[in-house]
């Protein structure tokens, strides 16, 4: 599984949506009405499960999931 596939499956897993729910090109908050406090779930999500140390401030509900997955990809080839 690409970190495409896993960052949306966390997505949904978190949020609580079908993968057709997820708009990859609007914010969290804007396509989800996710908030700060659902955020720190989703990175915690992602920290565990791929391994990896986002801080808090490296992603927010302002972010797509597009954007989420870049800051990702990068995180794990650094």
């Amino acid at each position: 599984m690409g970190t495409k596939e896993e960052v949306v499956s966390l997505i949904c897993e978190v949020f609580d949506v079908k993968e057709d729910e997820v708009n990859m090109d609007v914010s969290l908050y804007d396509s989800l009405g996710v908030d700060s406090t659902e955020m720190v779930e989703l990175r915690v999500a992602i920290n565990k499960k791929l391994g990896i140390n986002l801080s808090q401030g490296e992603i927010s509900n302002r972010h797509t999931p597009n954007q989420i997955i870049e800051i990702v990809e990068k995180k794990k080839s650094s």
